[in-house]
């Protein structure tokens, strides 16, 4: 009851907002409305009269007067309290068009009838929705059946405004009161979520992920499948629901889906607080929306400074609630994950993924986000074009984001399997464009970070280490060397692939092998185009680096190499461009 509690707890809390539209928001629905698209608007006099009638040219949801069976119908006819498609109003289906008017007429005979409710249905007994949407072109003559599915919404000229029925507050708290007064004198039972006695939901809202508009959260259905028998006698044993609280819950976590979900692979990933204060997303980065440049010597503290105004307006006592929903049939919604936490603990979490899942980027320290490192690690490129992506299988993306994101919000390890995920596709380098190869390391380096403080606590520098005694990690600084010794001598941009890439999957397994083929071409072809200063440099750089590489014992030189030589090759790289500037003074200089 944990997720729908919370919900309710937020519908009353958000309760100022319920009915108010906000361009670009889904509104939030009162007890007895659920939000559908409308296609036809149709607007009458309070008397009921036909004036004109036109396209509903918004995409918005609008609010709609539902019923329990309405809400959740399907093949049986079974009308919405007031805006409905054309096959209800029409008349031509006389048993769709008489359960609409005999529903309606109720309400318009209750202690709470409204106004436009009226003039809708003596509209509607006058048989003439069907010419007069003729006339204005909105129904084709000769094939009437074509709109049947229609909706159709109602401005009414002449009462209290607002004119449309869908912005009309009044008409909604009429609705809202006289449904509830209709099902008064059912059974009553124990609210599982209020823990009070009140009419028991027959039905509970399906639609509220959009994805599939068909799943439910609850539902009981005991001809197939056999959903609670063996362990219940009824489905009211299972679960008891009120109406009201049913209708505040369902309504609630449809419209924080909507609003503030982040939909991924067919998933659907919300964090919010009760309260309405602004909280996070797991799935975005905290730099999204901020000017912060950071370098390694002031990453965290911006970070911190960063998290800071997000935890300001937070108490000790707020909570955050933070769940993913996934339509695991077209008619059932499942709850793939959900948890409470504290706002402190919350940010800590929040914080400690971030300092510890980093690199640097482009001269800038940031931490990549989810769906990239999923996408690294589990996805491949399609195409060659320089912005050709990583596409990866809706299903296998969904299911491994969902590990990232409870590691990342629960502050846990992350899983072995994905780093070494990445580092597999960063061992492959030559099938990726430009554009994926930086995306493919900069991640990957990250991910090997964060691997080596959550199993190990080694906190890795984000600076070229030329003293590491680490013989994966020197190698990988003679990779970067040997690629750009060869990078040196091409004109143009480059766009074919070095000797030292192609060969980056056997110098991983037999480095003193790979490296002593990619010597012998590249002083074959390419060290005689060198200018004296950059052989003289690099010749230098190599005869460091092979000594670090035999400080680790000659029986381990051709050993293949751990996951860190990526951080060797990564940062040796970054290092060439920051002395790119001096590499260009040295071949002035030589030619003078």
């Amino acid at each position: 009851m944990g997720l729908l509690q919370r919900c309710a707890e937020t519908y009353d809390n958000m309760s100022n907002l319920v009915g108010v539209y906000k361009e670009g928001k889904q509104v939030l629905a009162p007890v007895g409305f659920n939000t559908a698209k409308a296609h036809i608007e149709i607007t009458i006099d309070s008397n009921g009269n036909f004036i004109s009638a036109k396209s509903f040219d918004s995409d918005e949801k609008i609010l709609i007067p539902i019923t329990e069976s309405s809400s959740g119908r399907s093949i049986a006819p079974c009308p919405h309290a007031l805006c409905e498609q054309i096959a209800y109003l029409s008349g031509a289906d006389s048993v769709k068009y008489n359960l609409y008017i005999e529903q309606l007429e109720n309400w318009c005979n209750s202690p709470h009838a409204n106004d436009k409710a009226k003039a809708v249905l003596n509209y509607v007994k006058k048989h003439s929705i069907i010419s007069d949407l003729i006339s204005f072109e909105l129904v084709e003559a000769d094939d009437i059946s074509k709109s049947d599915k229609n909706m159709v919404t109602w401005r009414v000229l002449g009462t209290s405004p607002p004119d449309a029925v869908w912005k009309d507050r009044d008409l909604m708290n009429s609705y809202s009161q006289y449904y509830q007064y209709s099902i008064s004198e059912r059974a009553k039972g124990r609210c599982y979520i209020s823990g009070r006695e009140a009419v028991i939901a027959e039905q509970h809202l399906k639609g509220v992920f959009s994805n599939n508009g068909n799943a439910k959260l609850i539902s009981a259905n005991d001809n197939t499948n056999f959903t609670f028998r063996g362990r219940f006698l009824d489905s009211d044993e299972a679960m008891q629901i009120s109406y009201e609280m049913s209708q505040k819950s369902h309504n609630a976590l449809k419209w924080l889906i909507a609003n503030d979900s982040v939909q991924r692979g067919g998933r659907a990933f919300l964090c919010w607080n009760p309260k309405g204060k602004e909280v996070p997303k797991p799935l975005f980065s905290f730099f999204d929306n901020s000017d912060e440049r950071p370098q390694p010597s002031n990453y965290k503290s911006i970070l911190s400074k960063i998290l800071s105004g997000y935890k300001s307006s937070f108490d000790s006592t707020d909570l955050i609630i933070v769940a993913s929903f996934d339509a695991a049939t077209t008619g059932r919604l499942a709850v793939t994950y959900y948890n409470e936490f504290g706002a402190d603990d919350f940010f800590e979490h929040m914080k400690f993924w971030d300092e510890t899942c980093c690199f640097i980027n482009y001269g800038y320290v940031s931490s990549p986000l989810l769906p990239q490192i999923i996408k690294v690690a589990f996805g491949t490129q399609r195409g060659e074009a320089e912005n050709a992506s990583l596409e990866t299988d809706d299903k296998v993306f969904a299911q491994q984001l969902q590990r990232l994101f409870s590691c990342r919000i629960e502050g846990s390890f992350i899983p072995t399997d994905i780093m070494q995920a990445c580092v597999k596709k960063a061992q492959n380098l030559k099938i990726l464009t430009n554009r994926n190869k930086n995306r493919v390391l900069f991640t990957t380096c990250a991910v090997i970070k964060k691997y080596k403080y959550d199993y190990f606590k080694e906190d890795i520098s984000m600076a070229l280490e030329k003293e590491r005694e680490d013989r994966s990690y020197q190698y990988g600084r003679l990779l970067a060397v040997l690629e750009k010794i060869e990078l040196d001598t091409y004109n143009g941009d480059g766009a074919r692939d070095t000797n030292a890439m192609r060969l980056q999957s056997v110098f991983v397994k037999r480095p003193a092998y790979a490296t002593q083929i990619i010597m012998d071409r590249l002083k074959s072809a390419y060290y005689p185009k060198l200018s004296y200063g950059l052989k003289v440099y690099y010749e230098k750089l190599i005869g460091e680096i092979m000594e670090m590489i035999s400080n680790c014992g000659e029986e381990d030189y051709n050993k293949s190499l751990g996951e860190t030589y990526l951080l060797g090759y990564y940062l040796q790289k970054n290092d060439f461009y920051k002395k790119n500037n001096d590499n260009n003074d040295m071949e002035e200089n030589d030619n003078e």
